[in-house]
């Protein structure tokens, strides 16, 4: 993902077109090209190819047939998201987060700037650290210290056709409000006065995942107030090794001869419910695609 010299935000797929070698290995930067870090082929920052070692003497070669395979991508609150299907895919992205930002205000997502990210190496399947993110009912036994931050007596989850809600007034003052959404299916926001924190969840494997926890603050946070941040990265750190750790357990448990299926609670597990009603639907549509094949 890169903005060229006009500002113009592009996304493109991380492969030469010469013999399939990587444009970037870091995570993040500033360059005047992509350069294939495997022969060295350059593009433009529109991904256009530009420069071509030793193929003066190719015949039948035409730059202009070997510019970079672009990506869909888009804006919302300052996040970027790529879209790898097809165009005409039936959910936009506005349709994606429809009514966040409104239900969330005076909360602005949009003014907050990235401050840093962690990556967490989680031994449990995806869709356990997802079950395990989409219900408060684990709160009391699992994050004592988060009940005295948040008013449990007060915590609610409220659905919607691509997403869930959990949220609920601070302790501290009732008038403000902690607002955990997640959008199917792997991205998370995290909300609080003066700062948010976005989670994907990224699968690799049956029993293993990867988290990237990002934090965000209003730049006069940052530039002034490292103590804040500090303490809110160190009381955030604390809460996800304790989801880490009972999602190992629970990784465990669910391969025992003793564990077949569960129930749900109306009340305080309505949100995993309709994760898992979405994951059915996509297998249906996946396995409906593979037979239309």
């Amino acid at each position: 993902v890169v903005r060229d010299r006009d500002a113009t935000l592009r996304a493109f797929y991380n492969v030469c077109k010469h013999r399939g070698g990587p444009l970037v290995t870091a995570d993040c930067g500033t360059l005047r090209m992509l350069q294939c870090q495997y022969h060295g082929w350059t593009y433009r920052l529109d991904g256009m190819l530009r420069g071509v070692p030793r193929f003066d003497r190719t015949e039948l070669f035409d730059r202009r047939d070997y510019g970079l395979t672009e990506i869909e991508v888009a804006l919302w609150s300052e996040m970027v998201f790529v879209r790898l299907n097809p165009p005409g895919d039936a959910i936009t992205l506005g349709s994606l987060f429809d009514g966040i930002a409104q239900n969330i205000a005076p909360l602005r997502l949009d003014q907050l700037e990235f401050e840093r990210r962690v990556t967490y190496d989680v031994p449990c399947n995806w869709k356990v650290y997802v079950d395990n993110y989409l219900e408060g009912y684990h709160l009391p036994l699992v994050h004592p210290e988060l009940c005295d931050v948040l008013d449990y007596r007060e915590y609610e989850t409220v659905t919607f056709e691509n997403y869930s809600l959990q949220h609920s007034p601070l302790q501290h003052d009732d008038t403000e409000r902690a607002f955990y959404y997640f959008v199917y299916p792997n991205f998370m926001l995290n909300i609080l006065p003066d700062r948010l924190q976005t989670n994907v969840v990224i699968p690799d494997g049956p029993d293993h995942c990867f988290v990237h926890f990002d934090y965000y603050y209003p730049a006069s946070v940052i530039a002034e107030n490292r103590a804040t941040i500090e303490a809110d990265q160190s009381f955030a750190e604390k809460v996800q090794q304790e989801d880490i750790d009972i999602c190992r357990h629970v990784q465990r448990g669910l391969k025992s001869r003793a564990y077949d299926r569960g129930r749900f609670s109306y009340d305080a597990e309505n949100g995993v419910h309709h994760f898992q009603c979405l994951l059915k639907r996509s297998y249906a549509e996946h396995l409906s695609a593979a037979g239309d094949d």
